[in-house]
């Protein structure tokens, strides 16, 4: 076993090192500076996840796949300060339920009973993020013993008789 020391200035220098090989293995034209036109684009993407009850978790560059139909989304991060839009939608799903169903569109109450099951479950994450958000955790504080890597005891004042002298 080998003992090594690492100062920081060290592990810094080195990983600078790797990152310097790391690029030269990387076709140049990929630290080209940003252009104005794809900085736009990049900060439009994360614009354009912001819907009415919360933010859309889909990757960068990627389309929905979901045709915007959030509510059944599993991507969808509900905001809980939108309860209250989130409570109107679900009345109107139910208010549409029964005209599909009094107009005898099967199809269409079908589909918004989805709307209506997925948009109660955003409901019940809403409560979730926001009762994690209010949650206490209570850390304790550590026993001298816990935090401490070992123990230290007094060495003896002297050695005992059964110990051999400097001589022998």
């Amino acid at each position: 076993m080998g003992y090594a020391a690492i100062y920081p200035g060290a592990a810094i220098n080195a990983h600078r090192q790797f990152i310097a090989r790391r690029r030269a293995l990387r076709p140049a034209d990929e630290y080209r500076p940003v252009t104005d036109a794809e900085w736009e684009e990049f900060r439009g993407h994360f614009a354009r996840r912001k819907v009415a009850p919360g933010d859309c978790g889909r990757a960068y560059g990627t389309p929905c796949i979901h045709e915007h139909s959030c509510i059944r989304c599993p991507l969808l991060r509900p905001d809980p300060a939108q309860k209250p839009r989130l409570a109107e939608i679900i009345l109107n799903l139910a208010v549409r339920i029964e005209e599909a169903e009094g107009n005898g569109h099967l199809g269409e109450a079908e589909g918004r009973k989805a709307d209506l099951d997925a948009a109660r479950d955003k409901l019940a994450q809403m409560d979730h993020i926001a009762a994690s958000r209010r949650a206490v955790v209570d850390l304790g504080m550590p026993a001298f013993t816990q935090v401490a890597a070992h123990t230290v005891t007094a060495a003896p004042a002297a050695p005992p008789a059964s110990w051999p002298d400097e001589h022998g």
